[in-house]
């Protein structure tokens, strides 16, 4: 993976994060595992319009310019085809204008590091199943451990009363995510529980640090997001009644 030279691996980096995979749009700036500054909007639509907002607000509060900056981490998705377009090809932007290493952070991941730092666990040996909506009953799934492990792989899933049996019954689960709230009525399983918490930039910074020292960097010409599955335009319902 390449990244621009010269690459100085500071013990506590400034990086700045992007989370746009979902309806959240947030921005955070960290030192080290530190939180210095986060701005976000739930509302759905609003990424192109806030993210240059909310890093250029970001950066005047902190009295810095991206050159000041160690690295930009951004979600890689899965999640909205348009959010994470938004999101990767600003950090790419930001990345090339001032030469800067691009870090990649699932947006699975994120959300379970953030369950964990906010101590939601229900038990000490809970795995967290973060949930990305889709269509219907489907979301973009995986299942973490309470490091922060990923122990089954990501999916794009049919959610039905069945699912996540495997592991309901051998642990707690807690499922968090915008996609977990639809599916409360039909995860009924005893080791099943739920929280409010959906995808926040400030869920980036621990997993964006490790792959800092790590040097896990991405291309920042050639990298693009992880959507899991193919982008389906819907036909506008106006078009469909003007060609009957």
């Amino acid at each position: 993976m390449d990244t621009f030279p010269p690459f100085t691996l500071h013990p506590s980096p400034l990086i700045l994060h992007l989370e746009t995979g979902t309806a959240v749009c947030s921005v955070a700036l960290s030192q080290g595992e530190q939180l210095l500054s986060l701005r976000e909007n739930k509302d759905r639509k609003s990424h192109a319009q806030l993210l240059a907002v909310f890093i250029d607000d970001i950066l005047r509060e902190q009295q810095l310019t991206v050159a000041g900056l160690d690295a930009v981490a951004v979600s890689e998705g899965p999640g909205s085809y348009t959010g994470l377009r938004v999101g990767v090809s600003t950090a790419k932007g930001l990345c090339f204008g001032a030469q800067k290493p691009l870090i990649a952070v699932s947006s699975l991941q994120s959300l379970a590091a953030l369950a964990i730092n906010k101590q939601l666990l229900p038990a000490p040996d809970a795995l967290i199943a973060p949930m990305i909506d889709a269509r219907r009953m489907e979301v973009y799934t995986a299942v973490f451990n309470a490091q922060g492990e990923q122990t089954v792989p990501t999916e794009a899933k049919i959610i039905d009363e069945n699912s996540f049996d495997a592991v309901l019954n051998q642990h707690p689960v807690l499922f968090i995510g915008d996609g977990a709230n639809k599916c409360r009525e039909t995860i009924t399983h005893p080791n099943a529980h739920f929280a409010l918490l959906t995808a926040s930039a400030e869920g980036m910074i621990q997993p964006a640090l490790h792959k800092f020292h790590l040097q896990q960097l991405e291309n920042v010409a050639y990298f693009e997001p992880f959507y899991l599955k193919d982008f389906v335009a819907i036909p506008s319902r106006k078009n469909l009644l003007n060609k009957g």
